[in-house]
């Protein structure tokens, strides 16, 4: 029986605001299968970005679980989430973050060079990800010489580069004008499907939410998930 690759359970997180206490996430919780794509939709300060930053072990909660690929990662020590953040996590910003001095091919290589991948073979899966994002003619241009959209196509490509088992992405088609936005989220989805990542994607964009297998609404600091 097939196991949820991401599941966060019964998530509180809290922030100091002066002397007060602010609260961001209620009791949150999500699961999200191999190959399933859910859109985290809600309004800006709702808490999207903090529960995206916990799943992608990026920040640690006031009390709940997190598990990835079934490990209990709540407790794990510094070097222990980025190892996993590393070798199972995928990141996409809605700034694409990309490296100017390097070209397309080589920001994705990098990541895979980090972790013990040959130059050999970070530059062969670096090439084949670029090209089925559709832009194997942009493999050695810079990022000042990309587009807005060929540069957060790049970005997903880096994302995907060692193979994640979980792509969490925030607002990564957020800079990018409607038409751009959807081409972009099209061979996002793609490569996702082709394989079976397990994808949470914060978005304000509700026609692209409703393009994707669930929608999750974060209000007052909690989960309400909708089959589409």
């Amino acid at each position: 029986m097939t196991k949820p690759a991401l599941i966060l359970k019964n998530i509180f997180q809290s922030f100091m605001q002066g002397d007060k206490e602010l609260r961001v996430l209620c009791g949150a919780s999500i699961e999200i299968m191999p190959g399933e794509i859910v859109a985290l939709v809600g309004p800006s300060g709702s808490g999207k970005s903090s529960l995206l930053h916990i799943a992608a072990l990026l920040e640690q909660p006031k009390t709940g679980e997190v598990f990835i690929n079934s490990s209990d990662c709540i407790n794990l020590n510094d070097r222990e989430r980025t190892l996993i953040r590393l070798h199972q996590i995928g990141f996409v910003y809605q700034f694409h973050h990309l490296l100017n001095e390097f070209s397309a091919r080589e920001n994705v290589m990098i990541p895979q060079m980090i972790a013990g991948v040959s130059k050999v073979m970070a530059e062969s899966f670096a090439d084949d990800i670029i090209k089925s994002l559709g832009l194997s003619n942009r493999l050695h241009h810079r990022p000042g010489k990309l587009s807005g959209g060929e540069k957060q196509r790049i970005a997903i490509a880096r994302a995907l580069s060692n193979k994640p088992n979980i792509l969490i992405a925030d607002e990564p088609t957020g800079n990018l004008d409607p038409q751009t936005a959807a081409k972009v989220f099209e061979k996002l989805m793609l490569v996702v499907k082709n394989n079976n990542v397990a994808a949470l994607i914060a978005t304000h964009n509700l026609e692209l939410a409703s393009l994707m297998d669930r929608i999750c609404y974060l209000k007052e600091g909690r989960v309400f998930s909708t089959d589409i």
